[in-house]
């Protein structure tokens, strides 16, 4: 699966184009009614089963003996597999929260794929070691999993379902998709908190001292950590494409440990597009996704230099500090002030 975020600029018919290739299951039929005849959210979810942590051993969740678990499906109208599907958490009343999501089909929908094996390793560092009255920042659905395994005060708290990630196809319902999310998830967020998310995607942007400023007025000043993931690129890129150009080839290997044979490949696809940058993320141990950023500009960004990019150097970011890793995530402490030799 190959796809570039294509900014506003771009032609239509190319990237249906991408999506009929890369979606497989996505069917010309299917894709043409879609196009043509914008109605309701073209998918919904399906419950498949639920219960406590213990009904679903296979998550690991014991730590966390508390929170329903819930699986659920995403189906599409005229096709019989699911194109995708999730497990939610609650606790008590409060509204459901995403752990993991996984796609069926080679596009993103909704969600980028998730692992929950890296989150219930980070979910317990964050909450030993970051003090107890630290302020978090990460990307809303991060951050509303962090709330839940953690107890943490983060500053998003609210599904706020941007970007919309969906096939090209299903742009035409994209306020249909909104709402259905919506309604689905119950968790609206408040005016101030879609401008402090706005605001968030505006330091991310931003070239990595003015950023990191922008962090530190999120926090109100306080002791503040900021939680990146790898995934979060191409969220940046489909939410802001003209601030960040960003493009994702999924790879086949062998297993873990044919690293050779991957950066050959991903090398070369790099050459071949003639794009500046890239990093990967193991989805399983025989699918791996590379991210390329497309030109010179994205690499700038503070995102870009906050990730394990072929063109950074994470441990000598200055701005901010990198205080651990797991998997795709990073986790990095927001000074409170700027050192006087920056």
């Amino acid at each position: 699966m190959e796809a570039a975020l294509t900014r506003p600029s771009s032609r239509v018919l190319p990237s249906l184009g991408i999506v009929l290739v890369a979606g497989g299951l996505l069917l010309l039929g299917w894709v043409a009614f879609l196009w043509f005849d914008p109605g309701p959210a073209p998918y919904h979810y399906r419950l498949v089963e639920e219960g406590g942590v213990e009904k679903f051993p296979k998550l690991e969740l014991g730590p966390w003996s508390d929170l329903s678990i819930s699986k659920q499906e995403v189906h599409v109208e005229g096709m019989e597999e699911p194109v995708a599907s999730a497990y939610l958490a609650h606790r008590g009343n409060t509204k459901p929260v995403m752990l993991a999501w996984e796609n069926h089909v080679g596009e993103p929908m909704v969600f980028v794929d998730s692992k929950l094996s890296e989150l219930s390793v980070l979910a317990p560092v964050i909450a030993k070691n970051l003090p107890k009255d630290a302020t978090i920042l990460a990307w809303w659905d991060t951050s509303r999993q962090i709330q839940i395994l953690t107890g943490s005060e983060t500053v998003f708290t609210s599904h706020l379902s941007e970007p919309i990630i969906t096939p090209t196809v299903w742009r035409p319902r994209a306020e249909a998709i909104a709402k259905y999310e919506r309604d689905f998830w119950g968790s609206a967020p408040s005016e101030d908190e879609k401008r402090k998310f706005q605001r968030f995607a505006d330091a991310l942007l931003a070239e990595p001292t003015e950023g990191a400023a922008i962090l530190r007025e999120l926090t109100g000043g306080r002791e503040g950590y900021v939680v990146v993931h790898i995934s979060d690129l191409y969220k940046l890129g489909m939410m802001r494409p003209d601030g960040i150009g960003v493009a994702y080839k999924d790879f086949t290997v062998k297993g873990s440990g044919d690293v050779h044979g991957l950066n050959v490949m991903v090398k070369r696809w790099q050459a071949d597009n003639k794009f500046s940058s890239h990093t990967v993320h193991g989805l399983s141990e025989t699918n791996v996704r590379a991210y390329f950023l497309t030109d010179d500009k994205s690499v700038k960004t503070l995102l870009a230099q906050m990730l394990p990019m072929t063109t950074s150097l994470i441990l000598e970011l200055k701005p901010l500090q990198m205080v651990y890793k797991e998997g795709g995530y990073l986790v990095y402490k927001i000074p409170s002030a700027q050192p006087a030799n920056n």
